[in-house]
């Protein structure tokens, strides 16, 4: 097998030799077994599930949330000849047809999906219907409850794995801390001994710390800039404001920048891309929504602008420097006042207790079987939809609810061809069934849409043969087919005896939850403050021991921190504008009755509830942003005493 390994590896990818720990991955998964690989970024992750699907039948199938990485896997893995497609949200219809066409046929060697994709049941009954020998999780730190970027879609993925009798499991991630790789071991049962760790030090990358205040935070960025050789660099910073802000200020002192963010159209993003890809001097200033999955190995480098949300994203973004060993530089501009902008993310996302009590109400208080809309859910409870699905999981996780396969409550098309055209294909039972199929879709002014409730029981036939009837026109070219308006089945398995208890229990869970974050944060902070090696420090966080201090992060170079340099501005609250601000919270009682909802509008962080009432358009929305959430909160409560 070794040799044959080798062969693959050269053949198909060009390489000579595997890098650390994948051969070891890869044997595991040959014989059959499940396997979970932590490599730093640029560690060859993507080769762990790669190799593997060109020498096992069926299909391997990778699921990532990075969007960038599929497309660049993809284009890399055609130009060596290897089948391999993506579903993701920025492909046509006629894309997505030929995909699954595909799909269908068993021609595909990788098919790359969001995790979101499972909750189409289209997909769904495809997957039910191949062979799949691999199925490739990465990002699967997001799969623990006590990682860095917590997702409860991946909860469910070991579920959607066996649904599609998935012969074998591989989980990847770069960043993960014992308890979390545990997490991720035992969520897809992985043995300890098929579970891969390598050191995520990398000897050619400096690390530096520079505090700064926020009026000299610009002027030091542009002085390095100036002051270091040219390289491809990325600047990260918290908020899309910012992002358009200092790249406007980059590029006016004569640098070639640009901005990305999520909020940008897609096609500005994927200009902003290749831009910075094909270059040797050119600098992105970005959110974190960019570089995940970008393959650019001579990136040189990397700077925090604003502070990461936890060590974990902070070791994800400088991996990204210098992957093509060279040197490379990664300096954190910590402004501490920086943290205030983190730290309401974080508030932002707990709900208030009431609104915890109003969905558990609204998902135990009905009948034995129900479907809900999130984001329906999200509205009435004012609570962000990821919210929303974490609770919800919760509730399936303890046993009270018991998930079914999500539907589309509308379906609609277009036709690209008559119906004449389409039944001449048909003959017998099929022509017939499909000839009253399109005679129940009523005509809007260009769309059709079914009713699928109706149309089964008019029909006498399932929503399966349904879905599946208009999923292969669709795929034909005959029909444009536009499905909308999510909806997630449940089961109540179990009634608890006290509904205001279970309430209680989840937003305690919450807030347990907003700590943890809370204290992501703070580790950063004593990463600035770290009287040792700042990079022995850091392997420390991941369960690594590093025999000596490495020579060239900040502390190890000689410099230090003071510690009034870390320190924050003592808040202020303006009490004029506070009793303003509570005359407003008697005119709106039901938004703003409790401190929690009051507080996020004060400090400019959104809720469903606040841009319903158009409370996020009011003067006073985000008066209070540049103080911290948790201090204005307690001011709040005092007046409720």
């Amino acid at each position: 097998m070794t040799n044959e390994l080798h062969h693959a590896l050269r053949t198909h990818f060009g390489y000579g030799q595997f890098l650390p720990g994948q051969e070891q991955v890869i044997t595991h998964l040959m014989a059959g077994k499940s396997a979970a690989a932590v490599f730093p970024t640029g560690g060859g992750k993507s080769i762990c599930y790669q190799l593997p699907a060109l020498l096992l039948p069926g299909v391997t199938l990778v699921v990532s949330p990075l969007i960038a990485l599929m497309k660049d896997q993809i284009d890399a893995l055609s130009r060596r000849g290897v089948s391999a497609a993506r579903l993701d949200s920025t492909l046509t219809a006629e894309e997505y047809g030929a995909a699954m066409q595909q799909v269908r046929a068993g021609s595909l060697r990788l098919l790359y999906v969001a995790p979101e994709r499972f909750q189409n049941e289209r997909f769904r009954q495809t997957l039910e219907q191949i062979r799949v020998s691999l199925f490739a999780v990465d990002e699967a730190h997001c799969i623990s409850e006590w990682g860095h970027n917590f997702r409860p879609d991946y909860l469910k993925l070991v579920e959607f794995a066996r649904q599609s009798r998935a012969e074998r499991m591989l989980a990847l991630t770069a960043t993960a801390t014992p308890p979390v790789l545990d997490d991720i071991c035992r969520a897809f049962n992985i043995d300890a001994q098929c579970a891969i760790r390598n050191s995520s030090y990398r000897p050619n990358l400096t690390l530096l710390t520079s505090p700064v205040t926020a009026h000299e935070h610009e002027a030091t960025l542009i002085e390095r800039l100036r002051k270091r050789p040219i390289g491809p660099t990325i600047v990260y910073v918290t908020l899309q404001k910012t992002a358009e802000e200092l790249a406007a200020a980059v590029s006016a002192a004569g640098f070639p920048a640009r901005a990305y963010h999520a909020g940008l159209p897609d096609e500005v993003r994927a200009g902003t891309q290749d831009w910075f890809m094909q270059s040797k001097d050119r600098i992105v200033v970005a959110t974190i929504a960019f570089g995940m999955g970008i393959d650019k190995a001579d990136i040189r480098y990397v700077y925090h602008f604003n502070p990461p949300k936890s060590l974990e994203n902070y070791s994800q973004e400088i991996g990204r420097a210098g992957r093509d060993g060279l040197p490379a530089v990664c300096e954190l501009l910590f402004c501490a006042d920086d943290l205030g902008q983190l730290e309401n993310f974080v508030y932002g996302d707990t709900p208030s207790r009431q609104a915890v009590q109003v969905l558990i109400k609204s998902l135990l208080g009905q009948g034995s079987e129900f479907d809900v809309s999130f984001y329906e859910l999200s509205g009435s409870c004012d609570m962000r939809p990821l919210v929303v699905r974490t609770l919800v999981t919760y509730l399936e996780l303890e046993g009270f609810l018991a998930g079914g396969t999500p539907f589309y409550s509308t379906y609609r098309f277009q036709p690209l061809r008559s119906s004449k055209g389409i039944l001449a294909e048909f003959e017998g039972e099929r022509r017939q069934f499909l000839e009253q199929l399109l005679k129940r879709a009523k005509k809007a002014k260009i769309w059709f849409n079914i009713d699928l409730n109706e149309t089964v029981e008019a029909l006498g036939t399932t929503r399966e043969r349904i879905v599946r009837a208009l999923d292969y026109l669709g795929e034909k070219g005959w029909l444009k087919v536009e499905v909308s308006g999510m909806r997630h089945r449940y089961q109540v398995v179990r009634r608890p005896p006290d509904l205001a208890a279970l309430a209680d229990t989840l937003y305690n869970r919450c807030l347990d939850r907003e700590r943890q974050e809370i204290a992501r944060l703070q580790q950063i902070v004593e990463l600035t403050q770290q009287p040792g090696c700042q990079v022995v420090a850091l392997a420390r966080h991941f369960g690594e021991t590093l025999s000596r201090p490495c020579g060239h992060c900040t502390r190890c170079l000689g410099q230090s921190t003071s510690a009034a340099s870390t320190e924050r501005i003592q808040p202020a609250i303006d009490e004029s504008i506070l009793a303003t601000a509570l005359m407003v919270r008697r005119e709106h009682p039901q938004v703003l009755a409790d401190s929690q909802v009051m507080a996020r509008w004060l400090c400019g962080i959104t809720s469903p509830a606040l841009t319903k009432s158009k409370l996020s358009s009011h003067d006073l929305f985000g008066v209070f942003s540049d103080q911290p959430f948790s201090f204005v909160r307690e001011r709040l409560e005092k007046e409720e005493r």
